[in-house]
C-alpha cells in the first residue's frame, strides 16, 4: 500500500506517523508546496519521500488531502481528474464536508472519493507539531458513504481502525452543523477571548501575570493557524452565524442576570449548563 499525503501539517503529519508504524502503509509520499514544511517532513521521517502533487498521485494507491478547506476544494477535482480510470481512492480530512462534496457532485470519478473527517487535532500547525496517537480513540465521521464505492468506503474505515478511531456515518450538511456547535464556536470563543483579555491588558499589565489554568485552557484554542480557520469559518458560515447568535444569546442572559443581581437564576444557568459534563 502507497499513499500520498498532500499537506504535510498537523494532521497529515500525525496520520503519516501511525498508518507507517503500525502497517497501514508500506510506504507514505509527501505532496506539500511549502518548501519549508516539505523539507521538514522529509528530514525529520514523517514521509519516505516529498514528489510534486501529479508524480505522487501517480505512485500512490490512497490520497489523502491534508489541506486547509479553500485549498482541498480547488485540488479535490484536480486530484480526481489524474485518478479518472484507475481504482485509486482519495479521501479529505477537513472539517466541513458539505461544500467539498458538492464541489465535485458531477465529477465522473467522484464515487472514488470518500469525504470524511477525523474529529482531532491540537492548536498547533505545521510538521514539527505532528504527533503519534493524535487519533486514537477519537471519532472519524465519513459523509455520503452511498455516493462512494463499497470499496473506497472499506479502505477508509481500515484508515480510519488503525488509527485505533471510531467511524461513524453523517449527512455532509448534519456534519456541518454538529461541527458548528462542537468545534468551530469553541475557536470563535477562543479568539475572542483572546482578544478582549489582549485588549484590556494593554491598560493593566499585570493581567496576563495573573492568568491561571482556567484561563490558559480557555484560549488555548487561540494559537490556532488563522491559514486553518478562515476557510472554515468560510465554508460554513450559515451554521456557525446560527451558533453564534445562540451563544450571544446565553452570553446576554448571564449578562442580564448579573447586572440585576439575580443570583438564583445564575445559579439555575450553571447548574443547567453542568450537565454538559454527562455527555463529556
Amino acid at each position: 500500500m502507497k499513499v500520498c499525503i498532500v499537506g504535510l501539517g498537523l494532521i497529515g503529519g500525525s496520520m503519516s506517523l501511525d498508518l507507517k508504524k503500525r502497517g497501514f502503509a508500506d510506504e507514505i509520499i509527501g505532496v506539500d508546496n511549502n518548501i519549508q514544511h516539505a523539507n521538514i517532513a522529509k528530514l525529520s521521517g514523517l514521509v519516505d519521500e516529498t514528489v510534486p502533487l501529479e508524480s505522487g498521485i501517480a505512485q500512490s494507491d490512497l490520497i489523502i488531502l491534508a489541506t486547509p478547506i479553500d485549498a482541498t476544494k480547488k485540488l479535490l477535482p484536480q486530484v480526481l481528474d489524474l485518478c479518472l480510470g484507475t481504482e485509486k481512492v482519495i479521501t479529505d480530512v477537513g472539517s466541513t464536508k458539505a461544500g467539498i462534496i458538492d464541489k465535485v457532485k458531477n465529477h465522473p470519478n467522484r464515487a472514488q472519493f470518500v469525504a470524511s473527517h477525523p474529529m482531532a487535532g491540537t492548536e498547533f500547525s505545521g510538521p514539527l507539531a505532528a504527533i503519534s496517537r493524535l487519533f486514537d480513540y477519537k471519532t472519524a465521521i465519513i459523509c455520503e458513504k452511498d455516493q462512494s464505492v463499497k470499496a473506497a468506503v472499506e479502505l477508509i474505515v481500515k484508515m480510519y481502525e488503525t488509527l485505533h478511531m471510531n467511524v461513524i456515518y453523517m449527512d455532509a450538511h448534519q456534519h456541518d452543523v454538529s461541527a458548528a456547535y462542537v468545534s468551530h464556536i469553541s475557536h470563535i470563543t477562543s479568539f475572542a477571548l483572546s482578544l478582549a483579555v489582549l485588549e484590556k491588558e494593554k491598560d493593566e499589565k499585570r493581567i496576563l501575570d495573573l492568568a491561571s489554568g482556567g484561563f490558559a485552557s480557555t484560549v488555548r484554542l487561540a494559537k490556532s493557524s488563522a491559514e486553518m480557520w478562515v476557510p472554515v469559518f468560510d465554508q460554513n458560515a450559515s451554521y456557525i452565524l446560527e451558533v453564534l447568535d445562540t451563544y450571544i444569546e446565553k452570553l446576554n442572559l448571564f449578562k442580564k442576570n448579573i447586572e440585576e443581581k439575580n443570583l438564583d437564576q445564575l445559579t439555575e444557568l450553571i447548574h443547567e449548563s453542568n450537565k454538559i459534563q454527562k455527555i463529556l
